[in-house]
């Protein structure tokens, strides 16, 4: 009986120095510090922008047809070439009207002829009419004639003109610089004068965007018009990025009453051809520039109950919230009109962890904050038992449930087997009673110190002095078999 008083009475010390080693890793815990990110407020000048999504649209769009009609003879081009102005870019077969100029040359010639009789017969009947051998009406009667005929060349003349001009529409050129579309007529078709297109060629380089401009955007962007040149900003919304630099070329002169826009125009040199007509691109109209503003990076910016705060670390790093104004956003930077002062350090990672007053550890803007705070608290999750790494319950303690205790029988003398609590408190196992032996001595089993959540054990105070010769059952554990008596081996003292 002495020896089982004497084993309860180690239970109750080893239970002691779990919930005292417990508090005292609390207190360690509470004192360290947390890894953040950190970034200086500084002053920035901000450019005030207008955001605006439009249309790429050709500068100059043609749809080429044939004037005269005839059969296609050849293309001159590829599809999606880029032309240029006066380039060959069909054939229409020129027969037809080769002969029909050649009709009209034949006619200039007789009605030349013709003209030039009238024109001498004109000079002799008024000569002989002033003499008046002729009566004055016939002499009239001739300058009439004379005069008709020399109407009818000049009519052949322009005619001829006409013929020479349509022999010309066989061979179709383009009007304008730019690249073509698809072909829409084929080679051996025969085509007639405002009939279907054949080509339709865009002018790329330079362009132009459409864009709308809301009401609030357009007295600012008038004024602005109206001071200086607007440089405008396009970047493509796909994943291949294209930043192209413009102007403002075009603001429309009446308001849409449906919706309440202005239509804008912004030119683009395009020299790379990147914007494409019918794209839809992102603008960006510099309006003006507020110089020497204080800015931080948007991710220091955090929303709560009463508006937008940062977290300020102080000289002795520690971090207190501060409600701050946040206004323009240029790029990953965010303007802070009030609420922050130059050179005032901001946190910028890790405010998930931090709370008013904590102290905080700086690390390197290439750290991670969260693999840092995991190292910062490894010491108290794990730790060492006399040779065997015993798991602790650390959760338990702090309100939740722990994790079950390890055992390690092949590095622990005696088999030592720890366990927790519903509460994640270590607590030792006890053995059951047994019953006697033959010679009436109480068998016993070593009881082991527990582990604590700082990994540490209790030493054993009191070892068996008789072999035990019944089994032994552990509480929730499978019976032990039967096997020779052996004498306990004394444990080693654990460090706490």
């Amino acid at each position: 009986m002495s020896v089982m008083r004497t084993n309860w009475l180690c239970a109750v010390a080893a239970l002691a120095s779990v919930v005292a080693c417990g508090g005292s890793s609390q207190g360690r815990k509470g004192n360290q510090s947390t890894p953040v990110r950190v970034a200086t407020a500084r002053l920035i000048d901000a450019p005030v922008n207008i955001e605006a999504s439009g249309v790429v649209e050709p500068m100059e769009s043609v749809a080429v047809t044939a004037q005269v009609g005839g059969s296609l003879l050849d293309v001159a081009f590829k599809e999606g070439d880029i032309v240029r102005k006066g380039q060959v870019l069909f054939h229409i077969d020129p027969r037809p009207l080769r002969a029909a100029l050649d009709q009209v040359r034949a006619t200039l010639a007789r009605d030349q002829a013709q003209a030039e009789a009238g024109r001498r017969d004109d000079e002799r009947y008024q000569s002989l009419a002033d003499k008046g051998y002729v009566s004055r009406s016939q002499a009239d009667q001739t300058h009439a004639t004379a005069v008709a005929q020399a109407a009818t060349v000049a009519a052949d003349r322009a005619a001829l003109r006409a013929a020479e001009v349509n022999l010309g529409f066989t061979t179709i050129r383009s009007p304008i610089a730019g690249r073509t579309g698809s072909l829409l007529v084929r080679p051996g078709n025969n085509v007639t004068p405002g009939n279907t297109a054949l080509v339709v060629i865009n002018q790329i380089s330079p362009v132009l965007v459409r864009f709308p401009v809301l009401s609030q955007d357009f007295s600012p962007l008038q004024r602005a018009v109206a001071s200086h040149p607007v440089a405008v900003r396009a970047t493509s919304g796909d994943s291949t990025p294209s930043n192209e630099l413009g102007r403002l070329d075009f603001l429309d002169n009446a308001i849409d009453s449906l919706t309440g826009t202005v239509t804008g125009k912004a030119r683009f040199d395009n020299a790379d051809r990147r914007l494409w007509p019918g794209q839809l691109v992102f603008l960006t109209l510099e309006v003006s520039v507020e110089r020497g503003v204080l800015a931080v990076p948007t991710d220091a910016v955090q929303t709560g109950q009463t508006g937008s705060f940062v977290y300020v670390v102080d000289a002795k790093n520690t971090a207190q919230t501060r409600n701050v104004q946040t206004g323009l956003q240029v790029g990953d930077l965010t303007v802070i009109p009030k609420g922050l002062s130059p050179g005032e350090r901001v946190v910028t990672d890790g405010q998930s962890r931090l709370n008013p007053g904590a102290r905080v550890a700086i690390i390197t803007t290439g750290g991670d904050t969260a693999a840092a705070s995991l190292g910062s608290n490894a010491g108290q999750n794990t730790g060492n038992v006399a040779g065997g790494e015993v798991a602790t319950g650390e959760r338990g303690r702090a309100g939740g449930t722990g994790n079950p205790g390890s055992a390690a029988p092949a590095s622990t003398p005696n088999g030592r087997v720890t366990g927790t609590n519903a509460s994640g408190v270590a607590q030792p196992n006890l053995p059951p009673p047994v019953r006697g032996s033959s010679s009436g001595a109480a068998a016993t089993t070593p009881v082991t110190g527990a582990a604590t959540s700082a990994g540490t054990a209790t030493p054993n105070t009191t070892r068996s002095s008789t072999p035990s010769t019944a089994p032994v059952a552990t509480p929730g554990t499978t019976p032990a078999t039967r096997r020779p008596p052996t004498t306990p081996t004394p444990t080693g003292t654990g460090r706490p």
